[in-house]
């Protein structure tokens, strides 16, 4: 089985120097951009930054990584001295711990957290090139290779999550390499590649719990399929359950001590409550089930180019160019599921399937999750697209699966300008300016 595309003519094909370059200009602009996000970014603004700051001084202060939730405090953004207020993170301690270990002091030296925010760009950046080195692995054609490539350049909250104290950045670096880890076993049938991937499962768990099960799903899903088609050899039926357990360690340590793998602390508990009072949502009338999917579908696509001001017109329609192209996903995993079935399928095929199957249960998972907040306390800001960047690049395979079962060069040109084009005109128009 090829990790080529099975409509890629040789007519079609580019030297890898071409995709290559392409490649590295991307990174680069990637890296510089989430540099200078780094170094600008109001520590207060968005994603919880000062929380995940504190979790890292507060390891710093008690030298213990597996401080107990309830006792740790957060730090004042502007002196970086602790304050009395409690901390309300309930993740796992690795990332933490790592940045703990490896970067300056923060308590009461606020400066001194530009220097993690660049060890985070640096786990971010290694999870961007493990995806463009699955691009480049999979000898895609070269506008083929733009309609991957782009869509994950422009993810509206890579970038200032790449530039922040976030464990986003090291879940999407385990999903990374946890995907190409697979498309290359696929590829070339050497096992080292299966291990690699279960490292990146392993770095994906130990950051958060949504990247464990994102990355436990895809990885399991194409270890199936490997044994289907009696291409793995048995022994690895032992060894990959123990890493899916060896990933899944600090939940078991939470189970133990807190009797739940997300622990409600009294922190979390009291932010849902408060946050959901002053946005006077508590006591308003408890939606019904179905009433909240429909609401937590519509807050997740607007979730994907978050934003602090009104939209305009303009950018609710530009939220059209996201659907469109989930759309088209959904189309090409129906016909990668057709080649499966007829045992013609690519590894990319496999990848997304499998990927997408994870993303599905995990996306359940949430959204049933997220719903018993809802009704216990009336919290509505849930649907954060963020928690899926790990196997974000699911859906520009997908859309490529697509483009292999158009027969028409002038169709499969107008889908793949869609996918390059589409997601720069997002980016520009999606978000109020200024």
């Amino acid at each position: 089985m090829s990790s080529t595309p099975a409509h890629a003519a040789p007519a079609l094909a580019v030297p890898a120097a071409t995709n290559l370059f392409a490649a590295a200009v991307i990174f680069a602009l990637f890296v510089l951009a989430s540099v200078v996000s780094a170094e600008r970014k109001n520590v207060t603004q968005g994603f919880d930054e000062v929380a995940h700051a504190s979790y890292v001084a507060a390891i710093q202060h008690d030298g213990d990584a597996w401080l107990a939730l309830e006792r740790m405090r957060l730090v004042d953004p502007t002196t970086f001295q602790f304050t009395g207020q409690s901390n309300y993170l309930n993740h796992p301690p690795f990332y933490y711990a790592l940045l703990a270990f490896l970067g300056p002091r923060l308590e009461g030296h606020p400066h001194a957290l530009v220097a993690d925010r660049l060890m985070n760009v640096a786990l971010a950046a290694i999870g961007f090139a493990a995806l463009l080195g699955l691009g480049l692995a999979a000898r895609l054609p070269r506008y083929e290779f733009y309609a991957y490539a782009v869509p994950l350049a422009c993810i509206p909250v890579l970038v200032p999550l790449a530039g922040a104290v976030n464990n986003d950045d090291l879940a999407f670096l385990g999903g990374a390499v946890a995907m190409l880890g697979v498309c290359q076993r696929l590829s070339s049938g050497r096992d080292v590649w299966l291990a690699v991937a279960l490292l990146g499962v392993v770095a994906a768990g130990w950051a958060k719990l949504t990247g464990l099960l994102l990355g436990v799903g895809m990885v399991s899903g194409v270890t199936v399929y490997l044994f289907w088609r009696g291409r793995l050899a048995w022994s690895w039926a032992l060894v990959v359950p123990l890493v899916f357990l060896l990933a899944a360690l600090p939940y078991f340590v939470f189970m133990l001590r807190y009797g739940s793998p997300t622990p409600q602390t009294p922190a979390q508990i009291a932010l849902l409550e408060s946050g959901a009072r002053a946005a006077g949502w508590a006591d308003l009338p408890r939606k019904s089930f179905a009433a909240y999917l429909a609401y937590f579908v519509a807050a997740f696509v607007a979730e994907w180019m978050p934003t602090l001001t009104a939209r305009s017109a303009l950018n609710y329609a530009m939220l059209a160019i996201p659907v469109a192209a989930l759309g088209c996903a959904v189309a090409g995993l129906a016909l990668s599921a057709r080649r499966v079935w007829r045992h013609r399928e690519t590894a990319l095929d496999v990848v997304a399937l499998s990927g997408a199957t994870a993303i599905a249960a995990t996306f359940a998972m949430h959204l049933t999750y997220s719903y018993g907040r809802y009704a216990a306390t009336g919290w509505l800001m849930d649907a954060y697209p963020r928690y899926y960047l790990p196997l974000a690049a699911i859906v520009p395979l997908a859309g490529l699966s697509l483009v292999a079962g158009i027969e028409s060069a002038r169709w499969r040109g107008a889908l793949l300008g869609f996918f390059i084009a589409g997601p720069i005109l997002f980016r520009i128009l999606g978000a109020p300016l200024g």
